[in-house]
C-alpha cells in the first residue's frame, strides 16, 4: 500500500468506518439492548486497538462561576454513562474488510425516559493506531417501564399533562442526577386547584419510588421537588409501590394518595 494512502488514513480519509446497529425501536428500562457493531476497512489495513461502546445521556447542572462583578450561577450540560463495553482484544482489519460483533447492555432500571428534552444514545468510537478515531452516535427511544407506564397513564387520565421533563443533577441516587417531571391540569378534578405537579420516581428490584409536589393556585409560591431534594434532603409526599402491583393497581394508588395528602 502506498505511502500517500496510509497518510490519508492517518488524517481520517479513507479511513476504517464503524456503525452501530440496535436491535429495537423501542427500550424499556431493565431490559436488554442488543447492538451489532459493525468495522469496515478503509483503504488500507489497520491496526483496531478497541472498540468502545457507550450508553449515554445527558443532565444538567448548575455551578457556580465567579465574574468581576460576583459569582454567579451557570448550567452546564454533563454526559453520563449508564453503561459500557470495550473489545477485549485488539485486531488488524484489512481493506474494505467487514467485521461485526454482537453486544448485550443492561439497560439501568432508572435510564431516563426519551421525553422532553431528555436524551438517550449510544456512542461507539474505534481506537486506531496512528490515526484519528472513528465514531458513531446513534439515538434511542426510552419508554417508561410497565409501573410507571401505569402511573403516567392514571395522571394523564385525571387531566394532567406532561408539560416539561428535565434531568437534573442531585445526590443521593443510583446515578448523579434524576428525571422531573412536571404535569399541568388541563381538565379534570385538579383543574382550577393546582397550577402544575411535580413527580420524580426512582426504581429498584423491588419498589418503585415516587415524590411529589404540587403548586395550588392559591399559594404564592413553592420550592420546586428538586430544589427540596437539595436543600433540606427531605422528600414530602412520598409514596412506595410494590413492584408486584400491576400498572392499573399502581396508578389508582397515586390517584387515591395525591387525592388524600392534596
Amino acid at each position: 500500500m502506498s505511502f500517500f494512502k496510509k497518510t490519508l488514513a492517518s488524517l481520517g480519509i479513507g479511513s476504517a468506518n464503524v456503525d452501530t446497529v440496535i436491535h429495537h425501536e423501542v427500550l424499556i428500562p431493565g431490559q436488554k439492548v442488543l447492538v451489532t457493531v459493525e468495522v469496515t476497512g478503509g483503504a488500507t489495513a489497520q491496526q483496531i486497538d478497541n472498540i468502545d461502546l457507550k450508553l449515554c445521556c445527558q443532565y444538567k447542572k448548575e455551578v457556580k462561576r465567579n465574574r468581576d462583578n460576583g459569582s454567579q450561577t451557570q448550567i452546564i450540560k454533563q454526559t453520563h454513562v449508564l453503561a459500557d463495553w470495550s473489545l477485549p482484544y485488539a485486531f488488524m482489519i484489512e481493506p474494505k474488510q467487514e467485521r461485526k460483533f454482537e453486544i448485550e447492555l443492561d439497560l439501568p432500571l432508572n435510564t431516563p425516559v426519551t421525553i422532553g428534552e431528555a436524551k438517550v444514545w449510544v456512542q461507539t468510537g474505534l481506537d486506531i493506531s496512528l490515526g484519528l478515531d472513528p465514531t458513531d452516535k446513534d439515538p434511542i427511544t426510552v419508554r417508561p417501564e410497565p409501573l410507571f407506564d401505569g402511573v403516567l397513564t392514571a395522571l394523564e387520565t385525571e387531566g394532567l399533562r406532561i408539560r416539561q421533563v428535565e434531568c437534573e443533577y442531585v445526590k443521593g441516587f443510583d446515578f448523579p442526577f434524576v428525571q422531573e417531571f412536571e404535569f399541568v391540569p388541563f381538565d379534570g378534578p385538579y383543574h382550577g386547584r393546582w397550577r402544575e405537579l411535580e413527580l420524580i420516581a426512582h426504581r429498584n428490584n423491588d419498589e418503585l419510588e415516587l415524590w411529589f409536589e404540587v403548586d395550588r393556585r392559591h399559594q404564592g409560591g413553592v420550592l420546586s421537588l428538586l430544589s427540596s431534594v437539595l436543600s433540606n434532603g427531605d422528600l414530602k409526599r412520598k409514596l412506595v409501590l410494590s413492584t408486584k402491583l400491576s400498572p392499573e393497581d399502581a396508578g389508582q394508588q397515586v390517584i387515591d394518595f395525591l387525592n388524600q395528602t392534596t
